[in-house]
């Protein structure tokens, strides 16, 4: 197809047909010219098509499909080999139903457990995210499907979604909301993005040419269409003028016009509609030059995968005398109404109509060493007397009580945030009763973020086995038995209280406006920085094996920010039991002149290891590694100094370290003034040449003839401090003769410098 040639020969009118849906999940067709439509549909953890009655809830039912676990699940394995296969299922559906394009992965930021779409997003680290969603994307559109990653941008929750201003600083903006987005985009080449409902500082995700053409475009190179999401279309020629290609769904010609009239009048040129057309008709002739409807869609296989997939997903919390794996034989006790029917996805346009589901019951329902019960309920707050005296005397009769806990679908959806963190009052009262009468109570936890755990200290075990999908039953009863080593980690934090978390104080905003105040602390980063204690720290998890470390090596201990470090480490599992641990490398800035975390992810590996192996697992760091965004320089900047490689257990446990020396390259623009303090202007070293001479006739003064011992009136502590923080026009009053026209001309040479 000769893209140019065909948009040469289109009216007006059809070009800006082509700029919006031709109905809920179609592009349109220009039969005179040989267009095609093709179709998009809901992703991101399967495929939600829908045939004939559209919506973008998940109200209506679509075709039969796989559900693999939801990306809080699947982010836990911390397996970028895995996510890139559940693509590769979700690409061969896509073909098998003749879908151009699955929409997900959804890669916003938890910024607060509160979020009730949280289940949907990936983590609060954004190196994680971005990472296990470009090999999301990479598998997807290995079978020729695109992916459309979304919600760009800064989408954190869900109250007022459609009107809020996230408003957020620069420096926030860049080292925590926009990475994962600029790595799946450097790194898998997505077909499209899509903006978000919310504005941005102000302006509307849609009509942002900041971020849609700037900076997606013309820093990171995107060479895709950017799509709305349904709905997130106000002025229709202010978001095309933006870098908005494709309008969805169709807004039943009212808008197409707009763009016809905009045109003609003037205020939009043609050329900016050519493009959007081109960049729609370029991604569509990438799916139908390699259709393949007849690709095979295997539904029980995928099951299967979906099963594995879900157990390498699960984080083991607590695993107190060893209770689990179970003991063939073991007298259990299986608690709580998920245990028949698992919640294993959230609500909205994510929820996939599920070919087949299977339950824990499903898989122990005919073992005569098992009992099952319901304990609760799904309405309201889930208590119910009667359920719960039953599941108590069944429990003190039984060796084991795995008590299946989680949120309700009420609890946590897309369309609105969660009240608080807690599960139904009638779970925790059940969870509490029955530990009372059984000190090997295992909790299996069934939820999209996360919960509070007032009992935590009374139960032997916690597997948290997230929105794990269809396959989650036969899931959890591998890692139960044994038959899977669980190997997950935690994507987020699990706080105490909510009060504890970084934005409590401003989550959902004033009106239609919320500040992130807390910066780029946010998740780990801020827990570890005020040492608040938590129930679980990101990056968590057990095993039923122990690892070991050892020989941590960097192939250089100085370089500047041109180079690249070279990170090994040696991983022994030093237990009986063969397992995958994850090795995870953290980098620390010692001292800077800004506000940093105490530590931030900046690698990980998955490696697979038999008993007593040992494997060398190697990173590579280059100058992000150690960078933070200088809004002066408006880039990112590595500052001088030396800074910790961190091989951790989670983000709370330093296991090894070494310190490396990092010189930055590039120097800090700066600006004196007569008020600019010397800790400011020691920073620049040519600037301080210039006030070489004046230095000793200024510290001879301030000392007033002092000798500067511990016991003369101002020690040399004292003086350093009060040099440090004098303004340049102290030199006035205690730089000896200079003058007010000597002091300008001093700046003006430090400002030449």
């Amino acid at each position: 197809m000769n893209i140019a040639d065909i948009i040469s020969h289109m009216t007006l009118e059809e070009k800006a047909s082509l700029c919006s849906g031709a109905d809920f999940w179609h592009t349109k067709a220009v039969e005179r010219l040989g267009i095609e439509p093709v179709m998009v549909s809901d992703g991101p953890h399967g495929l939600r098509k829908q045939d004939d009655k559209a919506d973008h809830l998940g109200v209506n039912e679509s075709i039969k499909a796989v559900c693999f676990p939801a990306a809080c699940a699947s982010t836990a394995s911390f397996d970028r080999d895995m996510l890139y296969k559940i693509g590769e299922a979700i690409g061969d559906s896509c073909q098998h139903e003749q879908v151009s394009v699955n929409l997900g992965p959804a890669i916003n930021i938890k910024r607060s457990p509160l979020c009730g779409r949280n289940f949907e997003y990936l983590s609060e680290d954004p190196y994680l995210a971005g990472e296990l969603a470009a090999s999301l994307a990479r598998g997807i559109q290995s079978r020729h499907v695109g992916v459309s990653v979304k919600h760009f941008l800064a989408n954190n929750q869900e109250h007022r979604r459609m009107s809020s201003s996230s408003n957020i600083d620069d420096r926030t903006l860049r080292e925590i909301y926009l990475p994962a987005f600029e790595n799946v985009v450097k790194t898998a080449r997505p077909w499209t993005v899509m903006c978000s409902y919310n504005k941005i500082n102000g302006t509307l995700a849609s009509e942002n040419k900041r971020f849609l053409t700037d900076i997606l475009r013309g820093e990171w190179g995107f060479d895709g269409y950017v799509m709305s999401d349904w709905g997130a279309v106000s002025d229709r020629v202010a978001a095309l003028r933006a870098g908005l290609d494709l309008e969805m769904p169709s807004s039943n010609g009212t808008n197409d016009a707009r763009i016809v009239e905009a045109v003609k009048r003037g205020e939009l040129d043609e050329s900016v509609l050519d493009e959007a057309v081109r960049r729609i008709l370029t991604v569509n002739e990438r799916y139908l030059s390699h259709a393949a409807p007849e690709t095979p869609w295997d539904l029980d296989a995928q099951h299967e995968q979906a099963r594995a997939f879900a157990a390498q997903s699960m984080v083991l919390l607590k695993n107190k005398h060893g209770v689990l794996p179970l003991k063939e034989g073991t007298r259990v006790a299986v608690i709580g109404r998920f245990a028949k029917k698992p919640r294993y996805q959230g609500g909205g346009s994510s929820h996939i109509n599920a070919h087949k589901v299977t339950s824990l019951f499903d898989e122990w329902g005919g073992k005569p060493n098992v009992t099952f019960l319901d304990g609760y309920t799904l309405e309201g707050e889930g208590r119910d007397v009667a359920l719960m005296l039953e599941a108590e005397k069944a429990a003190a009769a039984a060796d084991v009580a795995v008590i299946m806990a989680g949120l309700p679908d009420s609890f946590e959806s897309e369309g609105y945030d969660r009240a608080h963190i807690d599960l139904p009052k009638g779970q925790n009262e059940l969870i509490s009763r029955v530990a009372a009468v059984n000190p090997n109570t295992v909790v299996v936890l069934h939820n999209g973020s996360p919960v509070a755990m007032p009992w935590i200290g009374a139960v032997a075990a916690v597997l948290e086995a997230y929105l794990g999908g269809q396959a989650v039953g036969g899931a959890v009863a591998d890692v139960l038995s044994g038959k899977v080593n669980p190997s997950g980690r935690l994507p987020e934090t699990f706080p105490l209280r909510i009060e504890d978390t970084p934005c409590y104080l401003n989550f959902g905003g004033e009106g239609n406006s919320v500040t992130y105040t807390e910066g780029v602390f946010v998740g780990y980063r801020y827990y570890t920085k005020v040492r608040r204690e938590v129930y679980f720290p990101f990056g968590y998890g057990l095993s039923y094996t122990h690892f070991t470390y050892d020989n941590l090596r960097c192939d250089r201990q100085k370089l500047d920010d041109t180079q690249t470090l070279t990170v090994s480490v040696d991983v022994t599992n030093a237990g009986e039991t063969a397992g995958a641990e994850v090795v995870q490398l953290y980098v620390a800035d010692r001292e800077s002149s800004v506000f940093r975390p105490v530590r931030e992810l900046k690698g990980f590996e998955k490696v697979f290891l038999a008993p007593h192996e040992t494997k060398t697992v190697t990173f590579t760091l280059g100058k992000r590694a150690f960078a933070y965004w200088n809004t002066e320089l408006d880039d990112w900047y590595v500052e001088s100094g030396l800074f910790a490689v961190q091989i951790c257990a989670n983000a709370n446990q330093v296991i090894l370290e070494k310190e490396v020396e990092v010189v930055g390259t590039a120097e800090a623009p700066a600006h004196f003034d007569v008020n600019s303090v010397f800790m400011d202007i020691m920073r620049s070293p040519k600037a301080m040449k210039v006030l070489e001479p004046l230095i000793g006739d200024l510290y001879s003064t301030m000392a007033g003839g002092s000798d500067g011992s511990a016991d003369s009136a101002i020690s040399s502590d004292m003086l350093n401090a009060m040099l440090l923080n004098m303004p340049l026009h102290g030199l006035l009053s205690f730089g000896g003769k200079l003058t007010w026209d000597g002091l300008i001309d001093i700046v003006k040479r430090m400002n030449e410098a």
